[in-house]
């Protein structure tokens, strides 16, 4: 059965995993995460080291390898996309890129059973990527497309106002910035979770099964913006 590698360093926080689908038995995940800010190119591949010496394996038992792909820090991705790419192509493997708000929003339904949830990251320069899900069969299905806005300009997803919405992730520390309807339809919002490689393991080994990946040479962040290298080359 597939044995797969996940890397994530989209955010302030790093981490890696390992994911081993047993057939007959439960997954064996294997995963270790840090708040590690502007630490990324240090700390990451010897997470992969961890993760790989505790399951025993040598990095050539991978049959692919995730990473994700964003939105969200622009270096933090190109970290993430590079060390990903890097194994892929070393081992000639597959690229699974997984997305980071359906990763928050997986990890919000794993660890809290929510089932309608809107991810929020706050994108800077007064905006916010977002995006809105309903957890359904242990999987978020999304019920938007990915977007970056300002935060007032955030609705719900029509025809789906009367549900107990949670908002995860760091967007909704612009709470104040919101419209009436939005803060009127959120039943809770946690702006500590951060994207995990956990999850990302598990949304792309799904992906894997399904036939998906790519490989190592077509690995591609997504910024949903082109305006991060202008703003800092003011």
């Amino acid at each position: 059965m597939p044995t797969l590698l996940a890397l994530d360093a989209s955010s302030s926080a790093c981490s890696a995993a390992l994911l081993h689908r047993r057939e007959g038995l439960d997954d064996e995940l294997i995963s270790r995460f840090a708040l590690t800010p502007r630490e990324h190119t240090r700390r990451l591949l010897p997470m992969v080291d961890e993760v790989l010496a505790e399951a025993g394996l040598p990095a050539s038992a991978l049959d692919a390898v995730a990473y994700g792909r964003g939105p969200g820090s622009f270096t933090g991705l190109r970290i993430a996309a590079g060390v990903a790419q890097g194994l892929a192509f070393g081992l000639d493997r597959p690229l699974v890129g997984v997305s980071t708000l359906e990763a928050l929003a997986l990890g919000a339904h794993r660890r809290h059973h929510y089932r309608w949830l809107i991810t929020a990251l706050d994108a800077r320069m007064g905006e916010i990527y977002v995006a809105a899900w309903q957890c359904r069969d242990g999987a978020p299905a999304a019920l938007t497309e990915e977007a970056v806005m300002p935060p007032g300009r955030l609705r719900l997803p029509d025809g789906h106002d009367d549900h107990d919405w949670v908002g995860i992730g760091s967007g909704w520390t612009l709470w104040d910035q919101m419209s009436a309807e939005v803060q009127a339809e959120m039943g809770l919002c946690l702006t500590e979770p951060e994207a995990e490689a956990a999850d990302m393991a598990l949304l792309a080994m799904n992906e894997l099964e399904a036939g998906g990946g790519q490989p190592a040479h077509l690995a591609q962040p997504i910024y949903l913006r082109d305006r991060v290298a202008w703003q800092k080359s003011r």
